[in-house]
């Protein structure tokens, strides 16, 4: 058996320091074992490099290998930059040990180690990727050998920082992967595009791609994932009148009417009759009516004014439900376009007539109908249900999927169900020497709960709260039921019983419900008595039931009506059109928007990449820490054969906070999504969104309002709760929204109420730490300016800051007054540089610059995983539920610290304004009341007695609690 060499692959590092002065470094590793040293080429200034360098060591005795470690240090060479300077700087150090490293023949797999300080002072930051491992050099010098002694020298093996006569370096033999391959026509990257480090699938380290825009929408580079203020001509441009008075936030779109109500005295002897309205090459039919003489149809078409070929419409009638032939003629009607009225909204709908149709020759043909044509808007009411001659390829069950339609989610309660205690249970003595376990289930249709195992006899005490989610109309039954657990795999029923929950009490404030005693059955219709139970049963109307993520809200009101403020204001919004989508054939894309309890659904635009929908609609607004969604769906249900799930492109988030009031804006959304490859631009979406607010008064009192009803904090939800309550509210409302016509499919709800938010993602993880570390920058940034004054490095600076430091300390009363005096000065010199739109998706604040490709796998894997070995499905599971945990409390502290952020960055105009007024007005306090009397004010307040303080939050925190925090413009 020949010696073994150890080998230390260098793949790729990642987010190193910049160390060179210039905001870049230009690193190269240096690798020691047993002191032996080899380094890997210089990488020009390359913050993210990938060197793919394999290093070869001698092992001097494979035995005493656990009890060595393997040094790698990451230095950015001065020398690299070309101005002559020598030496290095350290970037970062990792100490493996040689214990774990694998035997020869044994699989190795790429690691990422993060790099350690040298000491405490160090600036360092990264990872680093190393694949190390052990293998027997007979069989693989020979092959090394071969391709000359030029390739060492190429591989980057510097023999001169090693004692041994030239050191080889080898390939080892690694596992066949799949060939990477060619890039799709769809997928080319334009020469503009912004570099971004990514991982390849079957590797763990980052190499290089660019995000581009897919499906024409344009080139690549920062610029295509930005926001784009536009200016359509909205309400009619310059011509406005009285039909966009209601429809002043999208663009005018006319449209020709035919409405054919019924036919009467018809040359039929029974039999069936339909009408056709032809416009040009479009040609619409009625359904086919059953008649003797009179017919009813009563349908409307609508033709586009911009697709009009025509200067007459015609309205045939013909005998027959199926295709027209030449000997189906009954009677014709043409109309000229330039004697077609135009309706004016808000006129009424313009009346039908009779009219006395035409024969093949021109003559009287026997029978009248009575229609009525006109030109109107989007705004008329025969819009929505009229047939569109745009889809006049959408035939049968698909007709109904494509029109626009308003939906209301149910509404949720919670049902609480407080087990108490049992009494005179009849337990089994079939097992001999059996405990009994006995404990209480709870049952609301699908759902299950358990209390804690009691170990007493007959007479268990639980004292447990049970809390299910609930819909009107309440058709669900409550079982409530008593076992005895006799093994992991078999329990024994003692007793149950069953309750309408439409029968069960309403309450909607925190006094408890009188608690019953209820008998319980054995089951099996027996009609023994099982003994009774202890219940308080209660459907709780003060609390808000969540049904979308916490930093997504968009309703914020209590379940009963009767605890319901009054709107403070109205969100209008118009859904103007997209472009740049891929094509979708043969379906049409659509549009859904969710706002608190109302969900609209947009008409669907068939074969189109840029669709126009022109669409507008409205909600009353209770609070304006509220968030909208804007969704765009594939609609996959308008193609003949069964229907399937609709693709979702992307979606748009925007907080009402962040808008002034009255204020229209008009903006073009990049439509962005996470594939396998990285983020890609799917599309744009153009919107128009106004929030108009009748009382300004009671919307500024809201920032001092509790977030959430008084019940959340008279009675809080147990926290381990909240999670399983709010999947259980999301199944609920998807049920519903799903026995609507046309459905609302499962896909698109949870894709809305953002149903996989919990699970998983090294992505987000990593970009939720480093929204922590940009908040804390500014500490940073203040203790370099103090070292700075230290320092005396501008004399004047420093001189000033001394003086101004003795004049606070030999008069304290000023610091707090000039302290909030200047915070109220920056706020408003920050007000001119106040953001002017919307904001959106920050793609290097969602960490998509620099992310690896098996993290990205690891995000777009199913949960469970589909991996397919058991053990590994296990543990990863494991590993995603608990580090989704993490994940979110890494968020919670984000959010708190960008919340003290927005307090002057004015995105929240109305905010900043009150906290500025609150700064002057502590200014002046503090500057006329001895500091004295307001410590002792305050340590009073702070210790006063508890039946003197309230439950509720203060208003201090409930304004901190509605600020805005970057949540909405995380992707």
């Amino acid at each position: 058996m020949g010696k073994e060499k150890l080998v230390v692959e260098v793949l790729a590092a990642h987010n190193l320091m910049p160390k060179d002065g210039q905001g870049s470094s230009s690193p190269y590793v240096e690798v020691e074992f047993e002191y032996q040293r080899q380094r890997t080429q210089p990488k020009h200034k390359d913050l993210n490099p990938a060197w793919n360098e394999q290093l070869l060591f001698d092992v001097s005795d494979p035995d005493d290998l656990p009890y060595r470690s393997i040094d790698v240090g990451v230095y950015n060479e001065r020398g690299a930059e070309g101005n002559g300077a020598g030496g290095r700087n350290f970037l970062g150090k990792v100490r493996v040990p040689a214990a774990g490293v694998p035997a020869p023949g044994e699989q190795a797999v790429p690691q990422i180690f993060p790099l350690e300080k040298r000491s405490l002072f160090s600036h360092i930051r990264g990872e680093i990727t190393l694949k190390i491992y052990r293998i027997v050099a007979d069989g693989h010098l020979a092959l090394a050998k071969k391709d000359g002694g030029g390739k060492k020298k190429k591989n980057g093996v510097n023999p001169s920082n090693n004692n041994q006569s030239s050191p080889a370096v080898i390939v080892p033999p690694l596992p066949r992967e799949r060939a990477p391959q060619p890039a799709r026509k769809e997928d080319s990257v334009p020469p503009d595009a912004e570099p971004i480090v990514v991982a390849a699938p079957n590797h763990a380290y980052p190499m290089t791609f660019t995000l581009a825009g897919a499906g024409g929408g344009g080139g690549g580079g920062p610029h295509d994932f930005a926001l784009k203020e536009t200016q359509p001509l909205l309400g009619g441009g310059g011509e406005r009148d009285k039909s966009s008075s209601t429809y002043d936030l999208v663009e005018q779109m006319e449209y020709l009417y035919v409405r054919v109500v019924r036919a009467r005295d018809l040359p039929l002897a029974g039999g069936m009759v339909h009408a056709e309205v032809k416009l040009g090459n479009y040609r619409g039919v009625t359904r086919p009516s059953a008649a003797r003489t009179e017919a009813n149809w009563d349908q409307v078409f609508a033709f586009s004014r911009d697709s009009i070929q025509s200067s007459v419409v015609e309205v045939f009638v013909r005998e027959g439900g199926g295709p027209t032939t030449k000997d189906d003629f009954i009677g014709r009607l043409a109309f000229d376009l330039g004697e077609v009225p135009r309706r004016v909204l808000p006129d009424s709908a313009l009346a039908p007539q009779w009219y006395r149709m035409e024969g093949k020759v021109g003559g009287r043909a026997k029978g009248e109908v009575m229609l009525s044509v006109w030109f109107g808007t989007q705004a008329d009411e025969a819009f929505a249900e009229a047939w569109h001659s745009r889809a006049a390829g959408v035939v049968g069950d698909g007709l109904s999927s494509i029109k626009a339609k308003v939906y209301m989610a149910p509404k949720l309660w919670y049902l609480r169900v407080s087990i108490i205690e049992a009494q005179d249970l009849v337990v089994s003595g079939a097992v001999a020497a059996h405990l009994p376990k006995l404990f209480a289930k709870a049952q609301v249709g699908v759902y299950v709960l358990h209390t804690q195992l009691s170990s007493a006899l007959l007479n268990p005490s639980w004292n447990e709260d049970l809390m299910f989610v609930v819909a009107e109309p309440f058709d669900d039954l409550l079982t409530v039921s008593v076992g005895d657990r006799i093994s992991p795999s078999h329990e024994e029923l003692l007793g149950r019983l069953t309750v309408p929950v439409s029968a069960i009490e309403q309450r909607l404030d925190d006094k408890p419900v009188a608690s019953r005693w209820l008998a319980l059955d054995r089951g099996q219709g027996s009609g023994r008595s099982g003994g009774r139970i202890h219940l308080r049963l209660s459907l709780d109307g003060g609390y808000h039931v969540l049904d979308e993520a916490a930093a997504h809200n968009s309703d914020l009101q209590p379940t009963s009506r009767q605890l319901w403020e009054r709107p403070m204001g109205i969100l209008e919004l118009g859904i103007l059109s997209a472009s740049g989508l891929a094509p979708s054939k043969p379906g049409g894309t659509y549009c859904v928007a969710k706002y608190g309890p109302k969900w609209i659904r947009t008409r669907t635009v068939v074969d189109s990449t840029s669709p126009r929908w022109n669409e507008q609609y409205t909600w009353e607004v209770f609070d304006p820490c509220t968030v909208i969604t804007i969704g765009v769906f594939d609609n996959n249900r308008v193609a003949h054969g069964p229907p399937s799930m609709d693709t979702r492109i992307g979606k748009v988030r925007i907080r009402l906070s962040t808008l002034q009031t009255d204020r229209v804006y008009i903006h073009a959304y990049p439509l962005l999504a996470v594939h396998p490859s990285g983020v890609r631009k799917v599309g744009e979406l153009q919107l128009a969104v106004r929030f108009s607010c009748a009382d300004a008064a009671s919307m500024l009192h809201a920032y001092a309002r509790p977030m959430l009803p008084k019940m959340h904090y008279a009675e809080p939800v147990p926290t381990n709760q909240i999670e399983r309550l709010r999947f259980q509210a999301i199944q609920t409302v998807t049920a519903r929204l799903g026995r609507a016509e046309p459905p609302l499919g499962r896909e698109v709800v949870e894709y809305m109420l953002d149903h996989g938010s919990h699970l998983w993602s090294m992505r987000r993880s990593r970009a939720n730490f480093f929204r922590l570390v940009l908040v804390f920058s500014g500490l940073a940034a203040i203790r370099r300016w103090f070292e700075f004054v230290r320092s005396w490095q501008r004399p004047f600076h420093s001189v000033v800051f001394t003086i101004a430091f003795f004049f606070f300390i030999f008069s304290p009363e000023l610091i707090l007054p000039v302290a909030f005096f200047t915070t109220a000065v920056a706020g408003l010199c920050r007000y001119r540089s106040r953001p002017r739109h919307p904001p959106q998706i920050d793609l290097r604040l969602s960490h998509v610059d620099a992310v690896y490709a098996d993290d990205l796998d690891e995000e777009l894997d199913t949960f469970p995983t589909s991996r397919s070995l058991e053990v590994v499905r296990m543990r990863y599971d494991r590993l995603r539920s608990v580090a989704g945990r993490v994940q979110m409390r890494l968020g919670d502290m984000a959010t708190v610290a960008e919340r003290a952020e927005a307090l002057l960055s004015w995105r929240d105009p109305r905010a900043t304004f009150l906290f500025l007024m609150f700064c002057l007005l502590a200014a002046a306090v503090l500057y006329s009341v001895p500091t004295k009397v307001l410590v002792a004010a305050w340590g009073l307040y702070a210790l006063r007695p508890p039946s003197l303080r309230d439950r509720l939050p203060s208003p201090l925190t409930t304004f901190f609690e509605r600020l805005p925090t970057k949540d909405d413009i995380l992707l």
